[in-house]
């Protein structure tokens, strides 16, 4: 396994596919940092050579954020927004959803398990 950004990614698959194993990388931006690296997108990890690993290193250290440093950047942009009370810093305390999806029925990943109210009963005369 090659580690790179502090992540082991797999020898077996291509190059393009195991970058997105690194928090911060998806399709796109493994497929960018293949061609700014000179690295084929179809050649597997296994068979790449020591600089062209050491070129890949290279490009993510130098123009992405990814792993530790881009997860507290998300970190302090939701705490901010809980800090100044806006709509959206609202909803992350209250853990409802945030871009204005439907709550009554659905939303459950972010409600969490279900909470049962049992109903009163009627008085008697």
């Amino acid at each position: 396994m090659a580690r790179i950004a502090g992540v082991d990614i797999p020898d077996r698959k291509r190059g393009e596919i195991a970058l997105t194993y690194i928090y911060g990388i998806g399709r796109s931006a493994s497929r960018k940092i293949l061609e700014k690296a000179g690295v084929s997108f179809d050649k597997k990890v296994a068979e790449w050579s020591d600089d062209e690993s050491g070129a890949v290193r290279s490009v993510i250290a130098n123009e992405f954020k990814v792993e530790g440093a881009l997860k507290s950047e998300v970190q302090l942009s939701i705490k901010r927004l809980m800090d100044i009370a806006c709509y959206r810093g609202l909803r992350h305390r209250k853990g409802l959803p945030l871009r204005g999806q439907r709550t009554k029925n659905n939303s459950r990943t972010r409600k969490g398990k279900r909470k049962t109210v049992a109903n009163k009963k009627k008085a008697t005369k």
